[in-house]
């Protein structure tokens, strides 16, 4: 059992709270930035990212709802694993006197070290089901997890 000494320091007081308010980018309308960590100083979105690992192989799964499968590129090289998108958007609306235009742009880039002594780089797969880009990376088969085996003593 761990125990642990506070301070009536550690919990927080309503002036650091408020001053927390003042820490985010003056562009967010409401000064609360800082409660989302899923945005970058610019403000593009990121999509949230899952890795798991099993026996066979490692597992990223992109959450990227509204896309299309067309919308991704994947790239392997030297060990780094490069998930890119970018999407365009265009919109004209000519009424006679006014003509109104959208422009939408998104786009982002992961990238993500691999192992390459570990990974069958020729084996790695993708689809995209959804709203969910997943990614499978077989693992070499002497990278695999080996069954203890018994040793006879002589």
């Amino acid at each position: 059992m761990t125990l642990a000494k506070f301070s009536n320091r550690s919990f927080p007081t309503f002036p650091s709270l408020f001053n927390r308010l003042f820490e985010g980018d003056w562009s967010d309308p409401i000064g609360i930035g800082w409660l989302n960590s899923n945005f970058s100083s610019t403000n593009t979105s990121l999509p949230a990212v899952n890795v798991k690992e099993d026996d066979n192989k490692y597992l990223i799964d992109v959450a990227a709802p509204g896309m299309k499968k067309d919308d991704f590129k994947l790239n392997y090289d030297n060990g780094s694993l490069t998930i890119s998108s970018e999407k365009k958007e265009e919109n004209e609306e000519n009424n006679g006197k006014y003509t109104r235009r959208e422009f939408s742009y998104q786009s982002f880039q992961r990238t993500f070290n691999v192992p390459e002594d570990m990974i069958d780089s020729g084996k790695i797969e993708a689809k995209y089901d959804d709203g969910i880009l997943h990614i499978s990376l077989p693992k070499k088969e002497e990278a695999k997890p080996k069954p203890a085996r018994s040793i006879k003593i002589s």
